[in-house]
């Protein structure tokens, strides 16, 4: 067996790669969101967002839950690199047949559907990132656990593209140069993995392939994420069906802002799936069970008090990031904030427990089930409330994903016991709500800016040096650690 060569960092370090990767998504739209909103406008806005998650339906069947898999497939084997090349030739030759014929849904459908024709521009730009999804091999970066190449990569294509969003946004009408530029700084990178994979596995055949082996388990996958991103995208193509591009643009802001949110709650299991594959592959259930409590503890810690601070903040969020024309966003901000919660516990039960431990169709059956409670309320509130209905919708088909999953799983969950350090989590937030009221009841009218740093450097500075006093678990540990690092760097 040839030992594979590249260094696995910790987990710790990979974390920090991955916030520092979450934290880039979420800067990087504060510089662009703010300025591209007053450039083009809710309707130029509601059009690119309209787009994009059309073509996602696209990208979703080119790709067949092989991101998702070739992670774990990967992971499990990334120590013998004959083997590890064999996974990769046979996963990119299904990708490619797959991308194939997703290239030739997409040409049939552009010619039947009247507004897809509409915006035939639009749509042909947004479906560049099929092509450089495929290519991408994003998947087996993540199972190599290469994460610090994929955020320093990720970085410097946002950077790119924010410059030239500044040099070619201009006016409304740039909204189809502003999709561009968004598939190559979403999607662009993707063509220095492709370059870059020779360095880790051999693209030559050297035995008989076997596709087979990975059709189940990725038809199961395929499953679960088309259900689910049917429910994530489905808000947003009724709206744009049903009302008018403004009220797309509207909803479209508050997802945006609940997208960063939630990007930052799940960094956590992004990083992990590669690690808790390669434990059960080595029955080490004692670290996979370690590893699984405490990326709850962290999910609960970091989502709890985003959702009341951002609920609280709904309104100068909105007025910064969006400008007073997104006013009418504030309601449906405020109404699907909250499944950043589920999204995150969502984000553990099925790529950390259900995943791994070979139950895809589970994940399947939660999917679906948050596909048809969104599709129910959507219909029966988008046409009534708009934005607004479509946030419900949202929520409550997250809440039923969470409710599935843990259905599936009580077997497992019931060896995970926090319940004093939830406590503790809850008892903070609530504690740093009433230090928010307080100040924002003595602060100043005017700059809005200042005003929203300054309420949430009170809030999340109380809310930590209450959890400290508490003793909660993980703030506790990760303190201790830091200033033990910080005496041993200054006097050691």
């Amino acid at each position: 067996m040839k030992k594979q060569e590249f260094k696995i960092h910790s987990i710790q370090y990979n974390f920090i790669m991955n916030i520092i990767l979450k934290m880039s998504a979420f800067v990087f739209p504060l510089i662009s969101f703010p300025y591209v909103s007053r450039v083009l406008g809710a309707s130029g806005n509601g059009k690119i967002a309209f787009a994009a998650a059309v073509v996602n339906y696209f990208s979703l069947f080119a790709s067949l839950g092989i991101p998702s898999y070739g992670v774990k497939a990967c992971a499990q084997v990334r120590d013998n690199k004959e083997k590890l090349s064999i996974i990769v030739q046979e996963l990119l030759i299904i990708n490619f047949c797959c991308m194939a014929v997703s290239y030739i849904v997409f040409i049939g459908m552009m010619l039947m559907v009247p507004e897809f024709r509409n915006e035939r521009v639009l749509l042909w730009i947004n479906s560049i990132s099929i092509l450089l999804s495929a290519i991408g091999v994003e998947w087996f970066y993540q199972a190599i656990e290469q994460y610090d190449y994929i955020t320093f990569r990720n970085i410097a294509f946002k950077i790119s593209s924010i410059l030239l969003m500044f040099a070619f946004v201009k006016k409304p009408k740039d909204y189809i140069i502003y999709a561009g530029i968004t598939v190559v700084g979403t999607y662009g990178s993707n063509v220095l993995n492709v370059l870059r994979l020779p360095r880790y596995v051999s693209l030559k055949r050297t035995r008989k392939y076997s596709i087979k082996r990975h059709i189940a388990p990725i038809i199961s996958l395929f499953l679960y994420n088309a259900a689910t991103t049917i429910y994530t995208n489905l808000d947003t193509v009724m709206l744009g069906m049903m009302t008018i591009d403004k009220q797309v643009g509207y909803y479209n802001a508050a997802v945006k802002i609940k997208g960063i949110l939630a990007s930052v709650v799940t960094a956590m299991s992004a990083v992990l799936l590669p690690r808790v594959s390669y434990y059960l592959s080595n029955n080490n259930r004692e670290e996979f069970s370690r590893i699984i409590k405490k990326t709850f503890q962290f999910v609960l810690l970091v989502s709890i008090p985003l959702v009341a601070f951002f609920n609280l903040a709904a309104k100068p969020t909105i007025m910064i990031l969006a400008g007073e024309d997104y006013l009418p966003s504030i309601i449906p901000m405020q109404i699907i904030t909250p499944a950043i919660i589920f999204i995150g516990i969502g984000s553990i039960t099925a790529w950390q427990m259900l995943i791994p431990l070979c139950m895809e169709k589970v994940t399947v059956i939660g999917a679906v089930v948050g596909a048809i409670i969104d599709l129910i309320i959507n219909f029966l509130l988008i046409p009534r409330f708009g934005a607004s209905g479509a946030a419900v919708g949202t929520l409550i088909a997250e809440m039923g994903v969470v409710c599935v999953h843990f259905f599936a799983l009580r077997t497992e969950l019931k060896n995970i016991n926090f319940g004093l350090e939830f406590v503790k989590i809850v008892a903070s937030a609530g504690a740093s709500i009433l230090v928010y009221i307080l100040v924002d009841k003595f602060l100043f009218e005017g700059y809005l800016l200042i005003r929203l740093v300054i309420l949430g450097g009170s809030y999340f500075i109380s809310y930590y040096m209450i959890l400290l006093a508490g003793r909660e678990e993980i703030v506790t540990e990760y303190t201790r650690k830091l200033i033990g690092h910080f005496f041993k760097r200054h006097h050691g």
